[in-house]
Protein backbone atom coordinates (compact mmCIF):
# COMPACT_ATOMS: atom_id res chain seq x y z
CA UNK A 1 0.00 0.00 0.00
CA UNK A 2 0.85 3.18 -1.05
CA UNK A 3 2.26 5.86 2.14
CA UNK A 4 0.75 8.83 2.48
CA UNK A 5 2.73 12.31 2.18
CA UNK A 6 2.01 13.86 5.90
CA UNK A 7 3.99 17.28 6.58
CA UNK A 8 3.36 18.33 10.25
CA UNK A 9 3.31 22.13 11.20
CA UNK A 10 5.22 22.75 14.39
CA UNK A 11 7.45 24.65 16.51
CA UNK A 12 9.70 22.70 17.86
CA UNK A 13 7.59 20.97 20.66
CA UNK A 14 3.99 19.33 20.15
CA UNK A 15 4.94 18.62 16.16
CA UNK A 16 7.94 16.24 17.63
CA UNK A 17 5.59 14.54 19.95
CA UNK A 18 2.81 13.83 17.62
CA UNK A 19 5.61 12.47 15.48
CA UNK A 20 7.25 10.19 18.10
CA UNK A 21 3.74 8.83 19.55
CA UNK A 22 1.31 8.64 16.11
CA UNK A 23 3.57 8.59 13.17
CA UNK A 24 7.31 7.01 13.66
CA UNK A 25 6.54 3.89 12.98
CA UNK A 26 3.18 3.89 11.22
CA UNK A 27 3.79 2.27 7.87
CA UNK A 28 0.76 4.06 6.85
CA UNK A 29 2.01 7.50 6.66
CA UNK A 30 5.75 9.24 5.27
CA UNK A 31 6.50 12.10 7.19
CA UNK A 32 8.17 14.38 4.27
CA UNK A 33 9.10 17.84 6.25
CA UNK A 34 8.61 19.50 9.05
CA UNK A 35 7.90 23.52 9.35
CA UNK A 36 8.88 25.73 12.19
CA UNK A 37 7.20 29.17 13.27
CA UNK A 38 6.86 30.95 17.12
CA UNK A 39 10.21 29.91 17.47
CA UNK A 40 13.54 31.73 16.02
CA UNK A 41 16.01 29.98 14.79
CA UNK A 42 15.05 26.31 14.40
CA UNK A 43 13.65 26.35 10.63
CA UNK A 44 16.34 24.71 8.02
CA UNK A 45 17.60 22.11 10.64
CA UNK A 46 16.80 18.75 10.53
CA UNK A 47 14.80 16.14 12.98
CA UNK A 48 17.52 13.52 13.19
CA UNK A 49 18.04 9.73 12.63
CA UNK A 50 19.04 8.69 15.85
CA UNK A 51 15.01 9.84 17.03
CA UNK A 52 13.18 9.44 13.91
CA UNK A 53 13.06 5.54 14.11
CA UNK A 54 13.96 2.83 10.99
CA UNK A 55 11.11 4.26 8.69
CA UNK A 56 13.21 7.47 8.35
CA UNK A 57 16.96 6.67 8.24
CA UNK A 58 18.09 10.30 6.58
CA UNK A 59 16.28 11.96 8.78
CA UNK A 60 13.56 14.48 8.30
CA UNK A 61 14.47 18.67 7.61
CA UNK A 62 12.81 21.29 9.14
CA UNK A 63 11.86 24.27 6.64
CA UNK A 64 10.41 27.63 7.81
CA UNK A 65 6.59 27.89 7.70
CA UNK A 66 5.85 30.51 4.77
CA UNK A 67 7.51 28.09 2.11
CA UNK A 68 4.21 25.91 3.30
CA UNK A 69 2.52 25.57 0.14
CA UNK A 70 5.65 25.25 -2.09
CA UNK A 71 6.51 22.26 0.20
CA UNK A 72 3.09 20.87 -0.54
CA UNK A 73 3.67 20.89 -4.19
CA UNK A 74 7.07 19.88 -3.65
CA UNK A 75 7.02 16.78 -1.55
CA UNK A 76 3.23 16.08 -3.21
CA UNK A 77 1.71 16.04 0.61
CA UNK A 78 -1.84 14.59 0.65
CA UNK A 79 -2.00 15.53 4.50
CA UNK A 80 -1.07 18.49 6.93
CA UNK A 81 -1.11 17.79 10.65
CA UNK A 82 -0.82 21.61 12.91
CA UNK A 83 0.83 20.67 15.62
CA UNK A 84 1.65 24.02 17.76
CA UNK A 85 -0.25 25.60 20.23
CA UNK A 86 -1.50 28.85 21.47
CA UNK A 87 -3.48 30.67 18.70
CA UNK A 88 -6.59 32.06 18.25
CA UNK A 89 -9.28 29.46 16.20
CA UNK A 90 -9.11 32.28 12.98
CA UNK A 91 -5.65 31.39 13.10
CA UNK A 92 -5.87 27.90 12.67
CA UNK A 93 -9.08 28.25 10.08
CA UNK A 94 -6.66 30.57 8.24
CA UNK A 95 -3.81 27.71 8.20
CA UNK A 96 -6.51 25.05 6.97
CA UNK A 97 -7.31 27.37 4.18
CA UNK A 98 -4.19 27.88 3.08
CA UNK A 99 -3.27 24.04 3.04
CA UNK A 100 -7.16 22.79 1.83
CA UNK A 101 -6.66 25.25 -1.32
CA UNK A 102 -2.59 23.88 -1.98
CA UNK A 103 -5.35 20.67 -2.47
CA UNK A 104 -4.61 18.66 0.33
CA UNK A 105 -6.14 17.29 4.08
CA UNK A 106 -5.55 19.36 7.15
CA UNK A 107 -5.87 17.50 10.35
CA UNK A 108 -5.58 18.26 14.15
CA UNK A 109 -4.28 14.92 16.12
CA UNK A 110 -6.80 14.40 19.26
CA UNK A 111 -5.96 13.93 22.48
CA UNK A 112 -6.31 9.83 22.40
CA UNK A 113 -3.98 9.59 19.96
CA UNK A 114 -1.35 11.20 20.85
CA UNK A 115 -1.43 10.78 24.75
CA UNK A 116 1.37 8.34 26.50
CA UNK A 117 -0.03 6.07 29.22
CA UNK A 118 1.81 5.98 32.76
CA UNK A 119 2.44 3.27 35.28
CA UNK A 120 2.27 5.92 37.87
CA UNK A 121 -0.75 8.54 38.42
CA UNK A 122 -0.26 11.42 36.43
CA UNK A 123 -1.52 15.26 37.38
CA UNK A 124 -1.55 17.36 34.70
CA UNK A 125 -2.08 21.10 34.78
CA UNK A 126 -2.48 23.02 31.76
CA UNK A 127 -4.16 26.50 30.70
CA UNK A 128 -6.24 28.70 28.04
CA UNK A 129 -2.80 30.80 27.15
CA UNK A 130 0.61 31.59 28.31
CA UNK A 131 0.80 33.31 31.16
CA UNK A 132 -2.28 32.38 32.76
CA UNK A 133 -0.29 31.19 36.40
CA UNK A 134 0.03 27.39 35.69
CA UNK A 135 3.71 27.68 36.81
CA UNK A 136 2.70 28.59 40.44
CA UNK A 137 -0.32 25.98 40.50
CA UNK A 138 2.17 23.87 39.48
CA UNK A 139 4.26 24.59 41.96
CA UNK A 140 1.61 24.17 44.72
CA UNK A 141 0.83 20.74 43.66
CA UNK A 142 4.48 19.47 44.03
CA UNK A 143 4.42 21.29 47.62
CA UNK A 144 0.93 19.44 48.76
CA UNK A 145 1.88 15.93 47.52
CA UNK A 146 5.64 16.72 48.99
CA UNK A 147 4.18 17.35 51.84
CA UNK A 148 2.17 14.36 52.15
CA UNK A 149 5.06 12.16 51.87
CA UNK A 150 4.87 11.81 47.92
CA UNK A 151 8.10 11.80 45.55
CA UNK A 152 6.98 14.19 42.66
CA UNK A 153 8.48 14.33 39.04
CA UNK A 154 7.59 17.00 37.23
CA UNK A 155 7.81 16.39 33.27
CA UNK A 156 7.77 20.02 31.27
CA UNK A 157 6.05 20.69 27.94
CA UNK A 158 9.39 20.34 25.48
CA UNK A 159 11.46 23.24 24.37
CA UNK A 160 14.41 21.60 22.68
CA UNK A 161 15.91 24.40 20.10
CA UNK A 162 19.79 22.84 20.65
CA UNK A 163 21.33 19.68 19.57
CA UNK A 164 17.84 17.29 19.43
CA UNK A 165 19.89 13.94 19.80
CA UNK A 166 21.67 15.51 23.33
CA UNK A 167 17.73 16.85 24.14
CA UNK A 168 16.02 12.95 23.74
CA UNK A 169 15.76 12.89 27.43
CA UNK A 170 16.69 16.16 30.05
CA UNK A 171 16.85 15.73 34.05
CA UNK A 172 17.09 18.64 36.04
CA UNK A 173 17.56 18.15 39.69
CA UNK A 174 20.39 20.76 40.31
CA UNK A 175 21.02 24.42 38.92
CA UNK A 176 24.16 22.79 37.62
CA UNK A 177 22.05 20.54 35.29
CA UNK A 178 20.98 24.09 33.57
CA UNK A 179 24.11 24.91 32.89
CA UNK A 180 24.88 21.36 31.33
CA UNK A 181 21.89 21.18 29.16
CA UNK A 182 22.91 24.85 27.81
CA UNK A 183 19.22 26.30 28.77
CA UNK A 184 17.72 28.83 27.13
CA UNK A 185 16.33 31.72 29.24
CA UNK A 186 12.73 30.47 28.51
CA UNK A 187 13.96 27.52 30.10
CA UNK A 188 15.59 28.06 32.95
CA UNK A 189 12.40 30.34 33.85
CA UNK A 190 10.76 26.58 34.00
CA UNK A 191 13.48 24.11 35.18
CA UNK A 192 14.78 26.43 37.92
CA UNK A 193 11.43 26.71 40.29
CA UNK A 194 11.18 23.40 40.48
CA UNK A 195 15.02 23.08 41.59
CA UNK A 196 14.64 25.69 44.19
CA UNK A 197 11.70 23.13 45.34
CA UNK A 198 14.08 20.41 45.98
CA UNK A 199 12.35 18.39 43.14
CA UNK A 200 13.21 17.08 40.20
CA UNK A 201 12.29 18.28 36.47
CA UNK A 202 12.37 16.49 33.19
CA UNK A 203 12.20 18.09 29.67
CA UNK A 204 13.47 16.85 26.03
CA UNK A 205 12.20 15.11 22.85
CA UNK A 206 11.09 11.77 23.30
CA UNK A 207 8.60 11.91 25.82
CA UNK A 208 7.70 8.42 26.21
CA UNK A 209 11.59 7.82 26.87
CA UNK A 210 11.46 10.86 29.23
CA UNK A 211 7.84 9.24 31.03
CA UNK A 212 9.63 5.59 31.55
CA UNK A 213 12.94 7.19 33.16
CA UNK A 214 10.81 9.34 35.51
CA UNK A 215 8.56 6.85 36.32
CA UNK A 216 11.53 4.72 38.13
CA UNK A 217 11.72 7.45 40.75
CA UNK A 218 8.21 9.19 41.33
CA UNK A 219 5.56 8.46 43.33
CA UNK A 220 3.34 10.63 40.98
CA UNK A 221 4.28 12.20 37.58
CA UNK A 222 3.35 16.00 37.23
CA UNK A 223 2.26 17.03 33.57
CA UNK A 224 3.82 20.78 33.96
CA UNK A 225 2.14 22.04 30.15
CA UNK A 226 3.62 24.91 28.07
CA UNK A 227 1.52 27.73 25.96
CA UNK A 228 -2.34 26.04 26.04
CA UNK A 229 -1.39 22.12 24.97
CA UNK A 230 -2.86 19.58 26.01
CA UNK A 231 -1.15 16.60 27.71
CA UNK A 232 1.48 14.61 26.42
CA UNK A 233 0.29 12.00 28.91
CA UNK A 234 -3.48 10.22 30.20
CA UNK A 235 -3.89 12.07 33.18
CA UNK A 236 -5.65 10.73 36.30
CA UNK A 237 -6.83 14.41 37.07
CA UNK A 238 -6.73 17.58 35.10
CA UNK A 239 -6.67 21.61 36.17
CA UNK A 240 -6.75 23.91 33.45
CA UNK A 241 -5.92 27.76 34.79
CA UNK A 242 -7.75 30.75 33.13
CA UNK A 243 -7.04 34.22 32.74
CA UNK A 244 -9.59 37.16 33.63
CA UNK A 245 -7.20 39.28 32.31
CA UNK A 246 -7.76 38.16 29.03
CA UNK A 247 -11.82 36.91 29.08
CA UNK A 248 -13.19 35.55 26.24
CA UNK A 249 -9.48 33.60 25.30
CA UNK A 250 -10.45 30.58 26.92
CA UNK A 251 -13.55 30.24 24.17
CA UNK A 252 -11.28 31.03 21.55
CA UNK A 253 -8.25 29.81 21.49
CA UNK A 254 -6.21 26.59 20.43
CA UNK A 255 -6.10 23.92 21.62
CA UNK A 256 -6.64 26.19 25.04
CA UNK A 257 -10.29 25.81 24.76
CA UNK A 258 -9.56 21.81 24.52
CA UNK A 259 -7.78 22.11 27.82
CA UNK A 260 -10.61 23.72 29.59
CA UNK A 261 -12.84 21.16 28.36
CA UNK A 262 -10.94 18.17 28.96
CA UNK A 263 -10.61 19.64 32.97
CA UNK A 264 -11.57 18.03 36.25
CA UNK A 265 -10.96 21.25 37.96
CA UNK A 266 -10.75 25.15 36.28
CA UNK A 267 -8.40 27.42 38.25
CA UNK A 268 -9.57 31.19 37.96
CA UNK A 269 -6.09 32.82 38.80
CA UNK A 270 -5.21 36.75 39.48
CA UNK A 271 -8.75 37.46 40.57
CA UNK A 272 -6.96 39.97 43.22
CA UNK A 273 -5.37 42.11 40.03
CA UNK A 274 -8.84 41.46 37.18
CA UNK A 275 -12.02 43.48 37.45
CA UNK A 276 -15.02 41.81 38.37
CA UNK A 277 -16.90 41.62 35.21
CA UNK A 278 -14.08 39.80 33.53
CA UNK A 279 -14.13 37.06 36.83
CA UNK A 280 -17.12 36.38 36.00
CA UNK A 281 -17.35 36.38 32.42
CA UNK A 282 -14.23 33.55 32.40
CA UNK A 283 -16.14 31.59 35.31
CA UNK A 284 -19.13 31.82 33.45
CA UNK A 285 -17.67 30.59 30.17
CA UNK A 286 -16.03 28.25 32.02
CA UNK A 287 -19.24 26.58 33.65
CA UNK A 288 -20.78 26.85 30.07
CA UNK A 289 -18.56 24.47 28.42
CA UNK A 290 -17.25 22.13 31.08
CA UNK A 291 -20.29 22.33 33.55
CA UNK A 292 -18.76 19.30 35.99
CA UNK A 293 -15.53 20.95 36.47
CA UNK A 294 -14.81 22.35 40.11
CA UNK A 295 -14.46 25.74 39.92
CA UNK A 296 -10.93 27.10 42.08
CA UNK A 297 -11.15 30.77 43.03
CA UNK A 298 -7.05 32.00 43.14
CA UNK A 299 -4.73 34.94 43.38
CA UNK A 300 -1.76 35.96 42.67
CA UNK A 301 0.08 37.92 45.36
CA UNK A 302 2.67 39.35 44.76
CA UNK A 303 6.39 39.54 46.90
CA UNK A 304 9.31 41.93 46.18
CA UNK A 305 12.72 41.60 47.23
CA UNK A 306 13.96 45.22 47.14
CA UNK A 307 10.63 47.82 46.97
CA UNK A 308 13.08 50.58 47.13
CA UNK A 309 14.40 50.07 44.03
CA UNK A 310 10.98 50.64 42.92
CA UNK A 311 9.56 53.78 44.75
CA UNK A 312 9.48 57.00 43.03
CA UNK A 313 12.26 55.48 40.59
CA UNK A 314 12.37 55.58 36.33
CA UNK A 315 12.17 51.61 35.98
CA UNK A 316 12.94 49.21 33.25
CA UNK A 317 10.13 46.43 33.44
CA UNK A 318 11.19 42.98 32.06
CA UNK A 319 8.38 40.46 31.53
CA UNK A 320 8.20 37.20 30.71
CA UNK A 321 9.08 37.17 27.23
CA UNK A 322 6.29 34.48 25.47
CA UNK A 323 3.53 35.98 28.07
CA UNK A 324 3.92 39.06 25.69
CA UNK A 325 4.83 38.00 22.52
CA UNK A 326 2.32 34.69 21.30
CA UNK A 327 0.78 35.03 24.94
CA UNK A 328 -0.38 38.77 24.00
CA UNK A 329 -0.58 39.81 27.60
CA UNK A 330 -0.32 44.02 28.12
CA UNK A 331 1.42 43.13 31.38
CA UNK A 332 2.63 41.20 33.41
CA UNK A 333 3.83 40.79 37.71
CA UNK A 334 6.47 42.96 37.46
CA UNK A 335 4.30 46.07 35.93
CA UNK A 336 1.66 45.54 38.46
CA UNK A 337 5.27 46.04 41.49
CA UNK A 338 5.44 48.94 39.15
CA UNK A 339 2.20 50.42 39.44
CA UNK A 340 1.39 49.24 43.34
CA UNK A 341 4.97 49.99 44.96
CA UNK A 342 4.89 53.82 43.34
CA UNK A 343 7.33 53.66 40.31
CA UNK A 344 7.84 57.59 38.75
CA UNK A 345 8.16 56.12 35.06
CA UNK A 346 7.83 52.63 33.06
CA UNK A 347 10.43 53.50 30.50
CA UNK A 348 9.73 52.68 26.87
CA UNK A 349 13.24 50.45 25.74
CA UNK A 350 12.34 50.50 22.21
CA UNK A 351 15.07 52.94 21.26
CA UNK A 352 17.80 51.33 23.14
CA UNK A 353 17.02 47.81 21.96
CA UNK A 354 19.57 45.67 19.45
CA UNK A 355 19.97 42.77 17.50
CA UNK A 356 16.96 40.31 17.87
CA UNK A 357 15.00 41.98 20.91
CA UNK A 358 14.80 44.65 18.18
CA UNK A 359 13.32 42.39 15.40
CA UNK A 360 11.23 40.66 18.38
CA UNK A 361 9.47 44.29 18.74
CA UNK A 362 9.05 44.21 14.83
CA UNK A 363 7.40 41.04 14.67
CA UNK A 364 4.95 41.53 18.18
CA UNK A 365 4.36 45.54 17.54
CA UNK A 366 1.53 45.58 20.91
CA UNK A 367 4.43 45.01 23.49
CA UNK A 368 4.36 48.58 24.07
CA UNK A 369 6.68 49.80 26.94
CA UNK A 370 7.95 46.60 28.63
CA UNK A 371 10.51 44.61 27.66
CA UNK A 372 10.33 40.44 26.80
CA UNK A 373 12.94 38.35 28.53
CA UNK A 374 13.77 36.84 25.22
CA UNK A 375 16.44 34.37 25.86
CA UNK A 376 16.88 31.58 22.97
CA UNK A 377 20.52 30.77 23.18
CA UNK A 378 23.12 32.30 24.17
CA UNK A 379 22.99 35.44 21.15
CA UNK A 380 19.71 36.67 22.06
CA UNK A 381 20.64 36.35 25.62
CA UNK A 382 23.66 38.94 24.88
CA UNK A 383 21.39 40.99 23.16
CA UNK A 384 18.79 41.27 26.10
CA UNK A 385 21.64 41.71 27.77
CA UNK A 386 22.62 44.92 26.00
CA UNK A 387 18.83 46.64 25.77
CA UNK A 388 18.77 46.16 29.44
CA UNK A 389 22.45 47.75 29.95
CA UNK A 390 21.51 50.71 27.00
CA UNK A 391 18.23 51.24 28.26
CA UNK A 392 18.30 54.98 30.38
CA UNK A 393 16.51 54.20 33.50
CA UNK A 394 17.26 54.13 37.52
CA UNK A 395 16.71 50.29 37.90
CA UNK A 396 15.04 47.03 36.37
CA UNK A 397 11.93 45.43 37.89
CA UNK A 398 12.43 41.49 36.89
CA UNK A 399 8.72 40.24 36.69
CA UNK A 400 10.47 36.80 34.89
CA UNK A 401 9.99 34.11 37.13
CA UNK A 402 13.66 33.64 37.56
CA UNK A 403 16.26 35.95 38.68
CA UNK A 404 17.75 37.55 35.38
CA UNK A 405 20.44 38.99 37.45
CA UNK A 406 22.07 35.45 37.93
CA UNK A 407 22.33 34.80 34.19
CA UNK A 408 23.14 38.32 33.02
CA UNK A 409 25.09 41.38 34.03
CA UNK A 410 22.87 43.83 35.15
CA UNK A 411 24.99 47.55 35.15
CA UNK A 412 21.91 48.90 37.04
CA UNK A 413 20.03 48.11 40.56
CA UNK A 414 17.58 45.65 40.36
CA UNK A 415 14.65 43.59 42.34
CA UNK A 416 12.68 40.67 41.60
CA UNK A 417 9.07 40.25 41.76
CA UNK A 418 7.52 36.63 42.51
CA UNK A 419 4.96 35.30 42.90
CA UNK A 420 2.92 32.19 44.29
CA UNK A 421 -1.25 30.91 43.86
CA UNK A 422 -2.95 31.72 46.83
CA UNK A 423 -6.61 29.70 46.66
CA UNK A 424 -9.75 32.15 47.63
CA UNK A 425 -12.89 29.95 49.34
CA UNK A 426 -13.86 26.20 49.79
CA UNK A 427 -12.65 24.68 46.30
CA UNK A 428 -8.41 24.20 46.44
CA UNK A 429 -6.08 22.04 44.62
CA UNK A 430 -5.91 20.14 48.46
CA UNK A 431 -9.46 19.34 47.96
CA UNK A 432 -10.02 18.23 44.16
CA UNK A 433 -6.48 15.85 44.96
CA UNK A 434 -8.05 14.52 48.32
CA UNK A 435 -11.14 13.86 45.78
CA UNK A 436 -9.17 11.95 43.21
CA UNK A 437 -7.35 9.76 45.92
CA UNK A 438 -3.67 11.45 45.33
CA UNK A 439 -3.94 13.14 49.06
Amino acid sequence: MTRKNVLIMGAAGRDFHNFNVFFRNNEDYNVVAFTATQIPNIDDRMYPAELAGKLYPKGIKIYEESDLVELIKRFDVHEVVFSYSDVPFNYVMTKASIVNAAGCSFRLLGGEETMVKSSKPVIAVLAVRTGCGKSQTSRKIVRLLTEAGKKVVAIRHPMPYGDLVKQKVQRFAELEDLKKHNCTIEEIEEYEPHIALGGVIYAGVDYEAILREAEKEADVILWDGGNNDMSFYKADVTFTVVDPHRPGHELTYYPGNTSLRMADAVVVNKIDSADGAAILEVINNSKKINPNAVIIEGASPLTVDNPGVIRGKRVLVVEDGPTLTHGDMKFGAGTVAAQKLGAKEIVDPRPFTVGSITDTFKKYPNIGVLLPAMGYGEDQMKDLEDTINNVDCDSVVIGTPIDLGRILKINKPSTRVMYELQEIGANTLETVLKAKGLL
